[in-house]
């Protein structure tokens, strides 16, 4: 992995995205910022690479949501995402670059197939909550999606938007339960060989701007239309998903 400067060109404003997203729309177009990674270094770095400047934002965003999360749906969640980061991290362990790439620009135009069919009213957005075992099952879903390509937002989104929460309940549950889940990738991100001096040296370089991100998420929660942005993700996701799967097949 070279620090240069097209590497930066990408990765700042990846982070700066990922960081608005974590600290004020529930998390789900952080995602955008391992595809965007895995186009200039081998996914496995990728991820590597964006777990500290995750958990870093997870730190930063805790403070302004602090205590204003569903007690209940956190613990179910966060019970549920063990196995689900232990499936991750097995699968993780046997896939090539090639299956990896595929397998997050996969994961990311799926993503955006649902937004558009939920948009379009092919199916009915659930109004009554889940019972609470679907929020256990949510939580292993979204562990092993967020292990593999930092995936883990769309499934808790879904979950939770039909829990009935409101909106600052909703972000601040997002922030506590991938805090969690975040921590418990990074023992076996570790053992996998992910963190190296490269990816280590990037995020202390990268560290400001995630806090910024962050910030500016946290500001924008009450400001900036969600439509907006989340239209701005899925164009960015469609755009580094199809060239992740272009460059596994060939």
């Amino acid at each position: 992995m070279e620090l240069n400067t097209l590497f930066f060109a990408l990765a700042i404003p990846a982070v700066i995205f990922a960081g608005i997203s974590k600290g004020g729309f529930g998390s789900g177009a952080s995602f955008v910022s391992a595809p965007i990674m895995a186009m200039i270094v081998d996914p496995g770095i990728a991820v590597g690479l964006m777990l500290p400047l995750l958990m870093l934002m997870d730190v930063s965003a805790i403070r302004p949501y602090w205590k204003q999360w569903s007690d209940i749906e956190v613990k179910r969640l966060i019970i549920g995402s063990l196995p689900g980061v232990a499936i991750g991290a097995f699968v993780f362990r046997w896939a090539n670059d090639d299956i990896l790439r595929l397998l997050i620009g996969v994961i990311a135009l799926a993503f955006i197939v649902w937004q558009i069919a939920a948009k379009a009213g092919v199916f009915s957005r659930r109004t009554e909550p889940f019972a609470p075992w679907v929020g256990v099952l949510t939580g292993g879903i979204g562990g092993f999606t967020s292990f593999v390509s930092h995936a883990g937002g769309p499934p808790v989104a879904i979950y939770l938007l039909a829990q009935g929460l409101g909106k600052t309940t909703y972000q601040a549950t997002t922030v506590l339960t991938f805090w969690a889940i975040n921590i418990f990738k990074a023992v076996p991100y570790a053992f996998l060989g992910l963190f190296t001096v490269e990816t280590l040296t990037a995020n202390l370089i990268l560290a400001p701007f995630a806090i910024l991100g962050t910030w500016l998420g946290v500001r924008a929660h009450r400001l900036v239309p969600e439509p907006l942005f989340f239209a701005i993700t899925y164009v960015l996701l469609a755009i580094t998903g199809t060239k992740l799967i272009w460059d596994a097949l060939n």
